[in-house]
């Protein structure tokens, strides 16, 4: 199994999903120019879903906007825990309890 993926140039699948959609199996073009035929075929599938005729999944501008959300997502997580760890501290430190409404 290969330890890195080959990253192909989008003029390269751009060309691949054109030569599938004028009739090309993705077979054939796996043959002659490298890809896998199920590589072509997720091409031609991605490419399907970021024009209007898609099939219902992400379009590759929606897949890159939630990977950014999830990251920000995850960021502002680590952000929350370590902002709630360190009022904790300063709580313990100063001596602090929280006064509850009985006091009044």
């Amino acid at each position: 199994m290969a330890d890195r993926a080959v990253r192909y140039a989008p003029e390269f699948k751009r060309q691949m999903v054109g030569l599938a959609r004028s009739g090309r199996t993705p077979a054939s073009l796996a043959k002659e120019f490298g890809p896998s035929a199920w590589t072509i075929a997720l091409w031609v599938k991605q490419a399907a879903r970021d024009s209007v005729d898609g099939d219902g999944g992400l379009s590759s501008a929606e897949r890159d906007e939630l990977r950014r959300l999830r990251r920000e997502v995850r960021r502002l997580k680590e952000e929350r825990d370590i902002l709630s760890k360190a009022a904790a501290w300063f709580a313990t430190e100063s001596g602090v309890t929280s006064k509850r409404s009985s006091d009044s």
